[in-house]
């Protein structure tokens, strides 16, 4: 095939026939990828950043309602790629699931644009004083809302699984390009959400909430028009197993039916195929790891005569897949409170910022909102530095290409949110003082401190994700078993999605305690009467608890050790993981 000029990795065109390396691929093909990404996170932050303003002051729903219902639906549209996933991995492949849940997002952005335009869809305002929304106009504007997360559940799963599927592992200048892709890949990602907290939120206030969805509902449709022009480019992944998560109920099934069997003393003795196979069927072999010892007995070989069709013993390979997604799952518990923490920046960090001075000199005044442009360009900022500095100077040091590992990489930038959220408790404590000395009691009252005190907090969140929330994608694409690429990464848009629904718990449960028997509620209608503070103290305990949880989680977790044929050099072993002592972070490599 290499002879050819095919690529190694047996990807194919659009028409399942082998595509030529040379022709393929690579940035070229991701060049028109990138515009949906950024497109798409312009639309999903332009709603996201000043949605709890639009329920509050268009819709007139309270503090707590407000911040319950943008935490739901946030993270309906980060758990809804689980679905999209499965269908990716298991039926529809990922290009196909992303053109349908495309469509099905773009209708959602029109529907959600006609419901702040149209007359008779919108509540009616005079002065910029609106009146109580009716009962379809709020169940018009949610299924919009609800629409793009069902259309986000087939798109991000897929565009960035499917960008990455644009290089060949196996080929070792591809490999080298695909070791910064998803750090390029999100500075577009983060290029769009600036556009959206500084641009769009913007428009939304001052020039209409028309005028703010419907730029980027275009936006979306110019981008999808660009991306199907790069189709003769794109490399497909050819799908060698039908439902890949069949797999991980079987090993299970199996390691329980033999729980009464011994172990052999060697893992050569237990079930795998021979490396032709893996040849033939240019499928990846995984190679075994001490990790969920239990699981092996899956892989025991038995008297020929004495299997069924039904009890024959599943691949190391099979086994070591399911061992993979159980590390994951360990890794993927302890993000779910730095994604809690994230959940703020779009709650009740905003609704903090509406309080205080936004004015930018005499005449322009700041969207509370529009603060967390600071946490894309802190990160616009961070990833070349990263990339072109930080990776190659950590190489020379620790010999890993990526300058450090995954779980070093998400360690400092848990770090770093520690950090932040400290400073919000520290600034929310000054607000209070201030709120204190000058007798401010009204929810309407503006705190004479300035909104940029909140400064802090967004820039050194906008630092942390280009530690976490770029290595969380890159970690679950890169340990997922081959075929369920798509379903791994849904353990990083998953985490987002339960860590806002655990957001929303927290508070609903916070104020409802902290309010009972005519108490002053943490997390009040008015937040001026309010104790955030004590919630951004209790937001840090939990931080610093999952950090030690994180430290012990990554002791005990084991790379995927794979071994791949190439098809020029003959069979040759890639280990990218393997478990070592860490230097700083004390966790594995």
């Amino acid at each position: 095939m290499e002879a050819k000029g095919y690529t190694l990795d047996g990807t194919v065109d659009l028409h399942g026939q082998p595509v030529l390396a040379a022709k393929t691929g690579k940035w070229k093909a991701c060049a028109f990828l990138v515009g949906y990404e950024a497109f798409e996170r312009m639309a999903f932050y332009g709603i996201a950043s000043n949605l709890v303003v639009y329920l509050t002051t268009q819709l007139h729903e309270d503090t707590v309602s407000s911040v319950r219902n943008v935490n739901n639906w946030s993270g309906s549209v980060w758990i809804t790629p689980i679905l999209g996933a499965y269908i990716a991995d298991s039926y529809l492949g990922r290009f196909w699931t992303f053109t349908i849940s495309s469509l099905i997002y773009i209708i959602g952005m029109v529907l959600l644009t006609m419901a702040v335009s149209i007359k008779f869809l919108k509540p009616s305002c005079e002065d910029g004083v609106c009146s109580k929304a009716n009962s379809t106009q709020i169940a018009f504007f949610y299924t919009s809302l609800y629409i793009i997360a069902i259309g986000a559940g087939g798109t991000k799963p897929n565009i960035s699984t499917f960008g990455a599927d644009q290089f060949d592992d196996i080929n070792p200048h591809e490999k080298k390009l695909k070791a910064s892709f998803f750090n390029w890949w999100m500075f577009s990602a983060f290029t769009g959400a600036l556009l959206a907290t500084l641009g769009l939120v913007y428009i939304q206030e001052n020039l209409g909430w028309g005028l703010g969805y419907g730029i980027p509902t275009v936006g979306l449709i110019l981008s999808i028009i660009i991306f199907y022009v790069g189709t003769p480019l794109y490399r497909h992944k050819v799908r060698r197993t039908r439902h890949p998560a069949g797999d991980l109920f079987r090993v299970v099934v199996m390691a329980f039916a033999n729980a009464k069997l011994t172990l052999p003393s060697h893992p050569s003795e237990l079930h795998e195929l021979d490396q032709q196979y893996y040849v033939t069927t240019r499928k990846r072999r995984v190679l075994h790891t001490p990790a969920f010892r239990f699981l092996d007995k899956a892989a025991i070989k038995q008297e020929t005569s004495s299997v069924t069709p039904s009890r024959k013993p599943c691949t190391i390979t099979q086994v070591e897949g399911t061992k993979l997604v159980l590390g994951m799952a360990m890794i993927w518990l302890v993000t779910l409170i730095p994604s809690t923490i994230w959940a703020q920046t779009n709650t009740l960090f905003v609704k903090q910022g509406i309080t205080l001075d936004r004015h930018f000199g005499s005449n322009f005044q700041i969207p509370a909102a529009s603060l967390s442009s600071f946490i894309t360009l802190s990160m616009l900022v961070a990833v070349p530095l990263y990339d072109r500095y930080f990776v190659p100077f950590m190489h020379k040091k620790t010999g890993n290409p990526r300058g450090i590992s995954l779980l070093q990489r998400l360690g400092i930038g848990f770090l770093i949110q520690i950090l932040a959220i400290a400073i919000a408790y520290a600034v929310e404590v000054k607000r209070m003082h201030v709120i204190k000395v000058h007798r401010i009691t009204s929810p309407e009252e503006i705190v004479p401190m300035s909104i940029f005190n909140l400064l802090p907090q967004y820039v050194l969140l906008g630092v942390a994700d280009v530690f976490n929330a770029i290595g969380l994608l890159e970690f679950f694409y890169d340990q997922s078993p081959e075929e369920m690429q798509s379903l791994g990464t849904t353990f990083f848009t998953s985490g987002i999605g339960v860590g806002n629904f655990l957001n929303s718990f927290l508070v609903t449960v916070v104020d409802k305690m902290t309010g009972r028997n005519g108490g002053k509620s943490w997390i009040g209608k008015n937040v001026n009467n309010s104790h955030l503070d004590y919630y951004y103290g209790f937001l840090l305990i939990l931080s610093a608890l999952n950090m030690g949880a994180f430290v012990l989680a990554s002791k005990k977790y084991v790379y995927k050790v794979e071994s791949s044929d190439e098809i020029k050099e003959g069979s040759c072993v890639q280990m990218e993981g393997k478990a070592l002592d860490l230097s700083p972070l004390s966790l594995q490599v």
